[in-house]
This record gives structure tokens, sequence and C-alpha cells, in this order.
């Protein structure tokens, strides 16, 4: 009697036709993950094989279609005669000095950006009055074309360094304030209403739980900003200007001096190139748990 209600309680817990124990997995036999896979990972070796690949293959595709005759060379210079012409500018023009002086003006200005934007946009998101207070009036400026307010800057600030600073402050500022309001928006309410109910006061849940949850997403968003702040380099620099890569290229564009021009942009593009690896290595190294 005893063995057939054991019987009839293993026949309950294990359904017909299934062993008791599981089968053991051939891990083998399983497929191995494409790295074309839709949000497939990729390993970091990996990655910069395939960023070094992509690099090389538009250079040569670009030096092959000015070589087939596809291209004018006179207005769509080679690679190869990019390069020569700015090996020639950093011997012979002192093009280091002038990518110098850019990239001061563009980190003066984006950290003065960075300053004035972060507590601002933090108290927008944080309190409403304030929000509704300021948030049409940026919303207004940030859609306000920089080259527009060129004539303006001049007669404020004149055709010094203020000039300069200013117009690249322009066009980060406004743009970088939203983002901060979004990226304080973003914490979850749950980690306000927790702290609310352990008595943080507002200054602590602001300093010590909204603050740090935000801020992966700020260092995102500042190495984003920092990009734009160098779109407006040429804007900035060819007002009455002496020195930069804007007055550069400016100076090269009246003669016709393509490869100078090209020389020039490309140069800030490695220098924005190195200036996004730099943010990127210290948000990893910030944020390790992400």
């Amino acid at each position: 009697m005893r063995d057939d209600t054991k019987r009839e309680t293993a026949a309950l817990v294990v359904p017909a036709g299934l062993d008791a124990a599981p089968a053991p997995v051939d891990r083998r036999a399983s497929p191995r993950p494409s790295r074309f896979g839709f949000r497939a990972a990729l390993s970091r070796p990996a990655e910069l094989g395939f960023a070094l690949a992509g690099s090389v293959g538009t250079l040569v595709l670009w030096e092959a279609i000015v070589r087939l005759g596809l291209a004018n060379a006179v207005f769509f210079p080679a690679p190869s005669t990019v390069a020569a012409a700015m090996a020639r500018m950093i011997a012979g023009q002192d093009l280091l000095w002038h990518a110098g002086i850019s990239t001061l003006r563009v980190w003066s200005a984006f950290l003065l950006a960075a300053l004035m934007a972060i507590p601002i946009g933090i108290l927008m998101s944080s309190y409403r009055v304030v929000g509704a207070a300021l948030e049409p009036i940026v919303d207004f400026i940030r859609y306000l074309p920089v080259p527009a307010l060129v004539p303006l800057s001049i007669i404020w600030f004149g055709v010094g360094e203020g000039t300069k600073i200013f117009l690249l402050w322009l066009g980060t500022f406004f743009q970088l304030v939203l983002l901060v309001a979004d990226d304080m928006r973003r914490v979850p309410q749950e980690y306000i209403e927790i702290t609310q109910t352990l008595g943080a006061k507002p200054r602590q849940i602001l300093r010590d739980v909204a603050f740090r949850a935000m801020l992966p997403n700020l260092v995102d968003n500042l190495r984003v900003t920092l990009g734009w702040c160098w779109t407006y380099l040429i804007i900035a620099e060819i007002v009455a200007a002496s020195s930069g890569i804007g007055f550069v290229i400016w100076t090269a564009r009246r003669y016709m001096k393509t490869p100078e021009v090209m020389a020039g942009v490309v140069l800030i593009g490695i220098i924005g190139l190195l200036s996004d690896q730099l943010l990127r290595a210290l948000h990893r190294r910030m944020f390790r748990y992400l």
C-alpha cells in the first residue's frame, strides 16, 4: 500500500514521458553567436580591428576616386595630397601652434558653458517654478542660428577673444542646459521617494542621490556637446582673427588652396576624435559598474 502511494506521488511530480533527471547539455553543439547579429557584443580587439578597417577602407576609396579621375583633384584633393599639405603646414606655417590656440578657445568656452549649464539644468528639472520660468527662453535662444548673431557679438564684445569665446559658448550652453535637465528627469522617482522616507533633506537628495544617479548620462552629454562646440570654431575664428585653425582655413580658402583647407578640416577632426576617446575612457573608468 505504501509503495503504491510513492509511485502515485512520483507520477504527479514528474510529467509522463519525461525523465526525472535532466539530459546533459552538449555545449559544443550550441551555435557560436554571430558578430553581425542584432546588438551582438564585440570584444575590444575586434572593435578596434573593425574601426581600423573602416578608416583605412575609406581612405583607400577616397584616394582611388581621385586617382581614377572620378573627382577633380583641384576641388577634392586625394588624402595623400592633404597629408603632404598638413606636413608642410606643420613645418613651415605653425599649424600646431594654431591648433593649440583653437583647442584653448574651445575648452575655455566649453568649460564655461558646462559650469553654467549643469546647475541651471538641475534646478530647472528639480524645481518646476525654475523650469517654467526658464524653459521658454532657453528653447527660443537655442533655435537662433549662431552666424546670425556674429554682428551683434562684435558690437557687444569687440573683435578680441571675447567674441570668439562668446560664439563658442552660445553654440553649446543652451543645448547643454536642456540635456542636463533631461538627465535629471530620468532619475527614477523611486530613488527620491526612498530617501525622503529615510528622512533626507532636499539638499541631501540632490547631492547624494539624484546627482550621482544622473552622472553617467551627464558625462556622456558633455562628450556630445564638446563635439558641437568644435563645429562652431570656424564661425568664431573668421571674426577678425589672426590665429587658430579657423583663421588658417579661411585664409587658404581665399587663394583656392584646397589641400590646405582640407588639412585644417582633417586636423579639427583628429583633435575632436582624440578628445572624444579621452572622455570615453574617462567614462569607462568612472562608471565601471555600467
